[in-house]
């Protein structure tokens, strides 16, 4: 929004002030970040900018370490992994985050800040804390080191994200529907999907991609609760800064970013949408 011309100077001064600051804030987060990106086409085995890449040389410029990635058997296996565990994890935690989300809505349900509150605890408790938690409970009932183990572990980690999203979805779902639908003679399950679910779904599939994000990128919980079997990309990330100093590392990061930035776009796109379907915002 631009700044009126009656504007006084200390709104202006206020103006400026607010946008310096935002834009200080974001260039702190963003470029370290961008740093890794033309690092990651550099030619030499090298975690610093070379002579020939300060120059613009193309000679100081490669796709190396990006054909290591598609090439070795450890990063393709750690892939792998993570395609297997990811979408178990988001389906769990989309299955039972709408679930809870839908049950948290209805006002008489009782102690529901209380359970709200137990239920996003992941995303407040440190990760470290949870992983150990789930490490000893996980080695006493027999899913520590399986692929189950580390499925549910991420699910647990996913679904605040789930309730969060379609919790806010539902702040303006008009419940009438449901009820015109009951007095028609639609089931619960069939007002679900052909009536909730429709208005809900941007939130449903945001709280997915949040839940998809976290279990791809998450490193700390499967250290403690995988085994060598059930070894991620990010485990491979963090063994080769520790043991190997793989360049291949930041191919890999430039990669995960790209992928972070269309599905944050995709979130976006959907959050405008769920704004149209009730009414707040123009189409």
């Amino acid at each position: 929004m631009a700044l009126p011309i009656y504007a006084s100077p200390l709104q202006r001064a206020w103006y400026y002030g607010f946008r310096t600051i935002c834009t200080l804030i974001f260039l702190f987060l963003i470029v370290p970040i961008l740093v890794i990106l033309p690092l990651s086409f550099n030619a030499e085995d090298f975690f610093t900018f070379t002579p020939e890449m300060l120059r613009f040389d193309p000679e100081g410029y490669s796709l190396k370490h990006y054909r290591d990635f598609f090439s070795n058997s450890d990063w393709q296996n750690a892939v792998v992994n993570s395609l297997r565990i990811a979408p178990m994890a988001t389906f769990l935690s989309v299955s039972f985050g709408t679930l809870a989300a839908i049950g948290l809505s209805q006002p008489h349900v009782p102690f529901r800040r209380a359970i709200m509150a137990i239920l996003i605890s992941p995303m407040i408790v440190p990760l470290i804390i949870s992983a150990a938690g789930m490490y000893f409970f996980y080695s006493r009932i027999g899913l520590q080191g399986t692929y189950w183990g580390v499925v549910m572990a991420h699910a647990a980690l996913g679904i605040p994200f789930v309730i969060i999203t379609v919790t806010a979805t539902l702040v303006g779902f008009d419940n009438s529907l449901t009820r015109a639908a009951a007095n028609m003679g639609a089931g619960p399950v069939r007002t679900f999907f052909r009536i909730q679910m429709p208005l809900i779904l941007p939130g449903v599939i945001s709280g997915g991609l949040f839940a998809f994000i976290t279990s791809f990128d998450e490193v700390v919980v499967v250290l403690f609760v995988g085994s060598a079997g059930q070894k991620t990309l990010p485990w491979q990330m963090f063994t080769g800064l520790r043991e190997q100093i793989s360049p291949t590392i930041l191919a890999v990061a430039t990669i995960l970013i790209a992928i972070s930035i269309a599905l944050l776009t995709v979130v976006e796109l959907l959050r405008r949408r769920s704004e149209r379907l009730r009414g707040m915002s123009p189409g």
